[in-house]
């Protein structure tokens, strides 16, 4: 049985990794509060630019472009965004598992475009092939590290190092959810999910799109700077979700703090009260055989 020495000392290392725990949740409610409200502004935008695109190709026929119909190779590029911190429960496992979990995915066909330490450690310790690394990005996401990294993936495209890019990342829905997403960016496809009654209904009142000027020269203008797009828009849900996560795992963790502590004071109390009895019992016993 622990002695109330014991107990005293967990008691009080509790304690300190509660009140730890305690104000990185104020900082992360802090940060969140900024990612939150950035989040939400800019998901409308970037919602509507995702399926104003789809659409577009979904009225499109007879165009023949490396983005619409891919190349050789087999290889897949997927940039991941994690965080850079752990301490966020499922946040950054979750994510991962998106890409090894899914076997179109692995070491030998894929590399990895990492946005978040946490990403990249683990990849590269699992042996995949990471393209480049983009930790820093995560701390303060601009739109100019969006067009760079965009920049970078469409390049390998172009050149046909890889046959389709991905993007794994946390879409972020309100404080509590957050929901780990694959998107596939290139090569793009029109938005899927219609019943076939509604696509009949679409088709037949569908108008071929127009172009001007030609199409290809208008989809090597319009894709990255839609790839940009939304490459930005992951990098902000990311934000947000993270610092979600990060809230929700500190609150969970002072709670279980605090029930410690209540159970280990409680145990604490049981154990002082059977000292003092145990002492009382030994004074009687030895007043009794005095006498």
């Amino acid at each position: 049985m622990a002695t109330m020495r014991d107990i005293k000392r967990r008691k009080e290392s509790v304690s300190s990794t509660g009140q730890i725990t305690k104000a990185m949740k104020l900082v992360a409610t802090v940060k969140l509060q900024k990612a939150k409200s950035r989040a939400e502004s800019s998901k409308p935008y970037f919602d509507q630019m995702y399926k104003t695109v789809s659409d577009i190709l979904s009225k499109s026929s007879g165009i023949s472009h490396p983005y619409l119909t891919g190349n050789d190779s087999k290889k897949k590029a997927v940039i991941v965004i994690t965080s850079s911190r752990g301490l966020a429960g499922g946040y950054n496992a979750n994510v991962i598992k998106l890409i090894t979990k899914d076997d179109r995915f692995d070491a030998d066909n894929t590399v990895i475009f990492a946005v978040g330490k946490k990403g990249a450690t683990t990849f590269n310790r699992l042996g995949y092939d990471i393209k480049k690394d983009y930790s820093e990005v995560i701390n303060d996401p601009l739109f100019s590290d969006a067009m760079e990294i965009g920049r970078e993936v469409l390049k390998g495209y172009e050149d046909g190092e890889y046959g389709e890019i991905y993007l794994a990342y946390t879409v972020f829905k309100n404080t509590v959810t957050h929901i780990p997403t694959l998107l596939k960016l290139v090569p793009i496809v029109s938005e899927e999910g219609e019943s076939e009654s509604e696509s009949e209904a679409d088709t037949e009142s569908l108008t071929l799109m127009n172009y001007e000027p030609e199409a290809e020269e208008t989809l090597d203008m319009l894709i990255p700077k839609y790839v940009n797009s939304i490459i930005f828009g992951a990098l902000v849900q990311a934000v947000a979700s993270e610092n979600g996560a990060r809230m929700q795992a500190m609150d969970s963790a002072t709670n279980n703090a605090e029930e410690m502590i209540a159970d280990l004071t409680l145990k604490y109390n049981r154990a002082r009260q059977s000292a003092i009895t145990q002492e009382l019992t030994e004074i009687i016993a030895g007043s009794a055989a005095v006498e």
